[in-house]
Order: C-alpha cells, then structure tokens, then sequence
C-alpha cells in the first residue's frame, strides 16, 4: 500500500512574499520634455508656461507618470517641477527620471506600507521568479525591511531556495 503524499511546503511554518503582488497595475508613461524644447534645443519659459497652461493634463488620469528629457538640451529642475505642479492631483505618481526610477518609486511607496513586525520571528521566502517587472531594488528594499524581524530571509521557490540571511540564536549566559 503506497503511503499519503505529504506536502512539506504547505505545511511549514514559511511565509511566501511575491513582490508581484505589490505589483501597481496603473499605466505607466514617459512625459518628454523635449517637445517642448524650441528647435529642439532650447527650453522658452514663456512657451513652457503657455503650453502647461493650455495642455489638456486630464490624459494623464491615474497614470504612473516618469519625467525626462530626451534630447541633449540643458533643461532648468523648475521646468520639471512646474510640469509636475499640473500632474500632481491627476497622475497617481510623477517623478523625474526613466520608466526604471518610476518603477523603484512605486515599489518604494508600497513597501514603506508593510509592517513589518508581522514577519517577525517566521522564516521568510521573498519569491524570485515572476512575469512582472520588478526592479532589483525592490527585492533588497523588502530585504532590509524585513532582516530585524525575520527569523529568517530565502529568496526563490519554497521547494528551492537561497538562502539569506538567518537570525542568530540567543546564547544563555
């Protein structure tokens, strides 16, 4: 008689986390400043001005919104923060930088709202594999956060993991 099959992993004490699951699902988008740029070389404050006034910013609705220049024309930080003044209160996120610093931002909000102190003293899988982009860097964002709490942090599959980080034991006097 074949003995029951025991599944281990579903039995243990781990705690998966799928940083996809913090994933935003809003859209994100690249606003270039270079169409604004006068003979694609030089930024008019007057023209800027103009034009933020009279852009319809309603399209960036909920948008996940990353700011940049892409031509090699000198661009003043204002001119960055006065398109931002029109996408605040209507895109969910605007920072300046690539689709790459949107990213980390996003995972930055999300993970800054974890407590942590619910992982406290449990063996922690931070699950690898996905079909999601998640940067890098939010897989050591949640590491830090995580590492005085966890007893301790893998990184992979629960059946197959790397190893991280492990709380050392007490030692009784």
């Amino acid at each position: 008689m074949a003995e029951e099959i025991i599944n281990r992993v579903a039995s243990s004490p781990l705690v998966t986390i799928d940083l996809e699951d913090y994933y935003h699902k809003g859209e994100r988008q690249v606003y270039d400043l270079a169409q604004n740029l006068f003979q694609g070389m030089i930024l008019r404050e007057k023209d800027l001005r103009e034009f933020v006034k009279e852009h319809d910013w309603s399209k960036y609705e909920g948008k996940n919104i990353a700011l940049i220049c892409s031509e090699d024309a000198i661009v003043p930080t204002w001119a960055y923060m006065l398109v931002a003044t029109k996408l605040e209160g209507v895109a969910n996120k605007v920072v300046m930088g690539s689709l790459e610093t949107l990213e980390y931002a996003l995972y930055q909000d999300v993970l800054s709202k974890i407590d942590a102190q619910e992982f406290a003293d449990k063996p922690i899988v931070i699950k690898g594999c996905g079909n999601l982009p998640v940067p890098d860097s939010a897989y050591v964002e949640l590491t830090m956060l995580l590492k005085p709490y966890a007893k301790s942090i893998m990184y992979g599959e629960p059946c197959s993991t790397v190893p991280l980080y492990k709380k050392p034991r007490r030692t009784t006097p």
